[in-house]
């Protein structure tokens, strides 16, 4: 799907500085000095316009959260949903994912949301996937003992990816959904995309692990 420009996101950006971490390597290992209250950290990687991390920030005001997106002109979506809401339990980060252990110490996250990530379906892209081997490792250094990584997607290719490499990394797959929609699971906060898909009649999976 190509992106649309927005010439005046950047700027958007910098202007709010109140809730998008300009130097985000000044804040490793003192995320709660970003939030008013010290309370357990949710980050989600991808959070695209933000309808996601928004409503979870609103439901759970009792953990702060902090949405990452490394595209201007989407995460500036997410940052005009903040701006409306003025959520005390939320902050917006740039940055790739890959390189969260500059910005998050370890252990220093209760729990990682990927929803909806790119599937990256040619072979050669594998790296690129967020479920890839070098990605879990990010992963496993920020998360806590107790920490667990949610993952969701209506890419069946992918999920099938995706456990076939946690089961690599020897994580602990506790959860595992096959059609979400269809299942016992409460309190379901949906992404723009798992709307729209769901609404074609996709299936939609799911799996929470630890490490």
């Amino acid at each position: 799907m190509r992106l649309r420009h927005k010439p005046f996101a950047n700027d958007k950006l910098l202007e709010y500085k109140e809730f998008v971490v300009e130097k985000p390597e000044e804040f490793k290992g003192k995320w709660q000095e970003r939030f008013e209250k010290e309370q357990p950290l949710h980050i989600e990687i991808g959070c695209g316009k933000g309808r996601f991390i928004i409503e979870m920030a609103k439901r759970f005001p009792e953990v702060n959260f902090v949405g990452i997106e490394l595209q201007t002109s989407v995460i500036v979506s997410a940052l005009e949903k903040q701006i409306e809401e003025q959520l005390p339990n939320l902050q917006l980060l740039q940055v790739n994912a890959k390189d969260l252990m500059d910005y998050f110490d370890d252990g220093e996250v209760d729990r990682i949301y990927l929803t909806f990530s790119d599937p990256w379906p040619k072979n050669r892209h594998e790296k690129r996937r967020l479920t890839y081997d070098s990605f879990l490792t990010v992963y496993k250094a920020i998360l806590n003992n107790k920490g667990e990584l949610h993952f969701k997607t209506d890419n069946q290719i992918l999920f099938e990816y995706s456990l076939t490499s946690f089961s690599k990394f020897h994580a602990v797959l506790e959860e595992v959904y096959l059609d979400l929609h269809n299942s016992e699971i409460e309190d379901n906060i949906m992404t723009e995309y798992e709307e729209k898909f769901s609404k074609k009649g996709n299936r939609i999976y799911k799996s929470v692990i630890t490490f």
